[in-house]
């Protein structure tokens, strides 16, 4: 996902880091794969690098797990991108989450994902995806632990467990940008506004015409708006 991000940071002498979750990608499997520990596996990364202060570019479940992350390491944060997320206690999940959320229902769907079904859902919802990357995000369904560890940390996700960190973003006084894409089906762009009317001085960004995934949509376009932002951070 951050394949186009990551050089146009590193020409504004950025050092960029895209861990995969545990579990995902590249990255073993560390159980339990709940909400909580992949918020812990974050400050493990972190402290194993000995980095300091990081900005923090996240999407998706990465901004449930990296928010979650900041909010309890504010001294770490220097900036925030947030995309396509919510973290919102009175958070609703959308139809395939809850699908997935429910025993049995979410077993059965994971076990009927095929590589080219999950290619035509892709493809489906992002206009940027080629062979290459499919196959790098497909890495997420290629095992049977990997598709376990899908349904604990959507099963661990239940949104009340944000009520304690209710304000704590806009209390980390960090520049921040809001990016989204305009026609995104699962993270609907209200979720956009709502971070923008609750973190102050944030930046809001509606990317036209890309949806969920805006940085394979938008690639030359997204990649800018965060080099140019952190650029100004």
């Amino acid at each position: 996902m951050w394949r186009h991000v990551m050089p146009a940071l590193a020409e504004r002498g950025w050092r960029s880091l895209a861990p995969d979750l545990l579990g995902f990608g590249d990255s073993p499997s560390d159980p339990p794969h709940t909400w909580e520990r992949h918020v812990q596996s974050i400050e493990e990364f972190r402290r194993s690098l000995g980095l300091e202060q990081v900005a923090l570019v996240v999407h998706d479940w990465g901004g449930l797990i990296g928010c979650w992350w900041a909010c309890e390491h504010p001294e770490a944060v220097s900036a925030l991108v947030l995309s396509a997320t919510g973290f919102f206690p009175d958070g609703r999940w959308h139809g395939v989450a809850e699908a997935a959320r429910t025993p049995g229902t979410g077993e059965e769907m994971t076990a009927a994902m095929t590589e080219e079904g999950f290619a035509a859902l892709l493809s489906q919802n992002g206009s940027g995806f080629d062979e290459e990357a499919i196959d790098e995000y497909w890495k997420c369904f290629a095992d049977e632990d990997r598709r376990r560890g899908q349904l604990e940390f959507w099963r661990s996700a239940d949104f009340p467990k944000l009520e304690r960190f209710d304000g704590k973003l806009a209390e980390l006084g960090v520049p921040t940008l809001i990016l989204w894409g305009e026609t995104d089906p699962f993270a609907f762009v209200p979720s956009a506004h709502r971070f923008h009317k609750e973190i102050p001085d944030s930046e809001l960004v509606i990317v036209e015409g890309a949806g969920h995934f805006v940085f394979e949509d938008a690639p030359e376009r997204t990649a800018s708006e965060v080099a140019d932002f952190l650029g100004a951070a």
